[in-house]
């Protein structure tokens, strides 16, 4: 049974994850208030009185209440650790920390003195607490040690002055235009007009006498210094400035929230909070790393660009470190007990041996690892990446064979009923004559044809089962699910995900979109990685071709004569129907086109507006060479395997990410012929030229991943932010993959040597972990 502290912390979280949602009442099915009456709640009674009609409250009341009910939650955790002591009557307001008193990082933002209304300007940016408000760290910086010259200072450059205002004016040389003018004079002595557009209300702040801080470009007249400003911060007391004198933080904030009052705040939450480092000092001294205080302080009040820089490197650090803890952890157990199998290598080579083909190097080092997997009692959490054509599916073939060996079912999960369709055929040919029975259970199948499956899955009669999200149905039940194959997983949700992984199978992920080592490390970070990086031979690489739109009848010409030597051809556009602002072709008018175009073309159409029904059957036409060309969305883009098509036109590239790309020219080259991929712009800018020639040159999946990675950035790569992509503050995932793996050796240590992180000198780090878990992008595999 749980004690009250495991269920305080159980409780604390989605609470803690409520706050970080902008308290939508969301974050829980049935709402707080449903969660507060499940059992987790019933011995937090002072916490169900603060949530008390929680979803009926605005934001503001909302935001109020949790803090309120969290504050009750740390109380009663601080309670049962402490002697117990008399209480103090109970307070209408929170009491502002005295002078000098140290507050705890979760303590409530109305402890610190910020001045009339500041906790409310606080929490209108997210910040709650004082953790909050240390690391909402500056989003640039600027060195004001010493502002610039006025007389040295060149046409169109950008500057930040600090000023006194002399004097103001204002004038509309037309209507509709009003301009501000304002004269600063520096401290040295020197003068500076400043010029704001149709901006009446800062006509407030330009008094004259404030003290200013101006950003903005440089105009010259002669002599005379003007300034187009872009950005604006007043100095209330120039003494005492965080503003000028030093390197400055710039922080994210909104129309009434000042940058000077945001550095008074985090100035007294460092000074208030004790900043016990998580970190022991002979992990810091190996890492290179600062110690934490220091490292706060250098990221938001920098004595020099060293501080800044050894301030930002520790906080990078503890993002991946914290995110690899989180990801490595799996939940609460840092290792998942699994199937174990016997993987020998007589069955191994039973299994190569009744292929029409021999595994390359890279395959048989993939299969190496795999079968290690299999062999511990670990559960088996392993991705294979390869490029298009690689032959993973022949390596995880032969992984469901030897689980098979064992007396296991295995599965193997496609997110389209076109991939798995596909993948029953090709393990039908791998298995069928090594007597492994392989079933197929997808949603086109009649109500008959799919209970008959589910009953020969649940009494064993077949040993490998290939389908869609039909495998992970209530009515679905393994008789003794040993491996667990995920093809292009990020396609899944977590929830389907864990149906099918229930019973604790190994599991193995199939990946053909190349993912950069970086990703692969933080949200892949759950899994151990393999690649296939070799090609199999005799495959010969695609040749690509940029044309721009103007050229596009040359693209066709081509396709046509390989047409009339008996091939095939993909062509591929973006939308279904027209839209005039993206300037897209739409798949069906581009099929019209091209059969006026192409008379000699049997031309057909596909388009993720079909039933599945009608995709498949379109599919097993042009595989059965009954039409020429396929006009098709990108609904083509994983997985369709069709030898005879040598030929791949992409209209408007520039709307697709280099790595969509790539996979959409993999759907040719599956057959011995010279394969092309003929890529047609509708922009001509240079951007886009160099982003699209990325592809014209290279084939390596892995290069053009990363090149994707830092053009796009991971979100755009892998989907929405469900599918579990960092959202880091100040991790760079195109350009960190140094630290992204010290971090990760890190935690793997810490993890090696205390799984749960109960020993006490750990108590720090694991109670940051708890505090970062909801900022944390955790992604749910296993």
């Amino acid at each position: 049974m749980a004690t009250v502290a495991e269920l305080r912390d159980k409780l604390r979280r989605p609470l803690l994850a409520e706050r970080a949602s902008g308290h939508q009442n969301r974050i829980v099915a049935g709402g707080v208030e449903k969660l507060l009456a499940s059992p987790l709640g019933n011995p937090f009674p002072g916490v169900r009185e603060a949530l008390k009609g929680y979803g009926e409250l605005d934001e503001g009341g909302r935001a109020a209440a949790l803090n309120a009910a969290l504050n009750v939650l740390d109380g009663q955790d601080a309670a049962a650790k402490a002697p117990r002591t008399p209480r103090a009557p109970a307070r209408a307001a929170v009491p502002t920390a005295a002078p000098g008193e140290r507050l705890p990082p979760d303590a409530d933002l109305a402890r610190l003195d910020t001045g009339p209304g500041g906790t409310r300007k606080l929490n209108s940016l997210g910040l709650h607490n004082l953790r909050d408000v240390l690391h909402a760290y500056p989003h640039r910086h600027e060195d004001r040690r010493a502002l610039p010259d006025l007389s040295e200072v060149e046409e169109g450059q950008k500057v930040t002055v600090e000023g006194t205002v002399v004097a103001k004016s204002r004038r509309s040389p037309k209507p509709g235009m009003l301009i501000l003018d304002v004269t600063l004079e520096t401290p040295a002595g020197g003068r500076v007009k400043a010029t704001w557009f149709n901006q009446p209300w800062m006509e407030r702040q330009l008094r004259v006498g404030a003290r200013l801080v101006l950003t903005g470009r440089v105009k010259k007249f002669g002599r005379s210094v003007q300034i187009g400003v872009e950005h604006l911060e007043t100095v209330e007391d120039a003494k005492g400035s965080l503003s000028t004198g030093r390197i400055v933080g710039v922080y994210d904030s909104k129309d009434g929230i000042s940058q000077e009052f945001l550095r008074r705040a985090a100035y007294r939450a460092l000074e208030a909070v004790p900043l016990d480092d998580y970190l022991p000092a002979h992990w810091r001294q190996k890492y290179g790393l600062t110690d934490l205080s220091d490292a706060l302080w250098g990221m938001h009040f920098p004595h020099d660009e060293a501080q800044l820089a050894h301030g930002m490197n520790r906080l990078r650090f503890d993002e991946y470190l914290f995110l690899e803890l989180r990801v490595l952890l799996q939940g609460d157990d840092a290792v998942l007990l699994g199937k174990r199998f016997q993987a020998t290598g007589d069955d191994i080579h039973r299994f190569e041996g009744a292929l029409p083909f021999q595994f390359t190097g890279a395959q048989r080092r993939v299969l190496l690892e795999i079968t290690d997997d299999m062999r511990s009692e670990r559960q088996m959490a392993r991705l294979v990446q390869g490029d298009v054509g690689s032959g993973k599916t022949a390596v995880a073939a032969c992984a469901l064979y030897l689980a098979v060996r064992d007396g296991y079912q295995g599965a193997l999960m496609a997110p389209t009923e076109i991939l798995a369709r596909q993948h029953y055929a090709n393990l039908s040919g791998y298995l069928g004559q090594l007597d492994v029975r392989v079933g197929l259970l997808i949603g086109a199948m009649t109500a008959k044809q799919k209970l008959e499956m589910q009953t020969r899955i649940a009494e064993g009669d077949v040993d490998v089962v290939v389908g869609t999200q039909a495998l992970i149905q209530e009515n679905v039940r393994f008789d003794n699910l040993g491996l667990a194959v995920v093809d292009e997983e990020h396609r899944f949700g977590v929830q389907q995900r864990r149906k099918l992984l229930a019973g604790r199978p190994d599991v193995l992920v199939m990946s053909a979109t190349p993912i950069p080592r970086s990703l692969a490390l933080t949200a892949y970070g759950d899994l151990e990685l393999s690649i296939i990086d070799e090609l199999p031979p005799g495959r010969t690489p695609i040749e690509t071709k940029l044309l721009q739109d103007t050229h596009r009848q040359q693209a066709y010409g081509f396709a046509m004569r390989q047409i009339r030597e008996g091939r095939q051809a993909f062509v591929v556009t973006a939308l279904i129907e027209e839209s005039d602002t993206l300037e897209l072709l739409a798949a069906t008018q581009l099929s019209e086109d091209l059969k006026v175009i192409l008379p000699e073309a049997r031309i057909d159409l596909l388009h993720g507006k079909m039933s599945a029904a009608e995709k498949d059957h379109v599919m097993n036409r042009f595989r059965a060479r009954e039409f020429d060309i396929l006009v098709s969305t990108t609904v083509i883009e994983v997985g369709v395997d069709v030898p005879n098509a040598t030929v791949m036109v992409i209209e408007n590239a520039e709307r697709f990410g280099l790595a969509q790309l790539h996979q959409l020219r993999g759907r040719v080259g599956r057959g011995s012929a010279q394969s092309y991929c003929v890529l047609i712009s509708g922009e001509n800018s240079r951007k886009t030229r160099q982003r699209l020639g990325i592809i014209e040159s290279s084939t390596d999946g892995f290069v053009i991943a990363e090149a994707d990675l830092k053009l796009r950035g991971p979100g755009e790569i892998r989907g929405t932010r469900q599918s579990g992509v960092p959202d880091l503050r100040l991790g760079d995932l195109a350009n960190d993959i140094e630290i992204i793996e010290r971090a990760r050796e890190l935690a793997k240590h810490i993890l090696a040597h205390d799984p749960k992180l109960e020993h006490p000198r750990l108590q720090y780090l694991r109670s940051e972990l708890q505090n970062r878990s909801q900022s944390v992008a955790y992604r749910e595999v296993i």
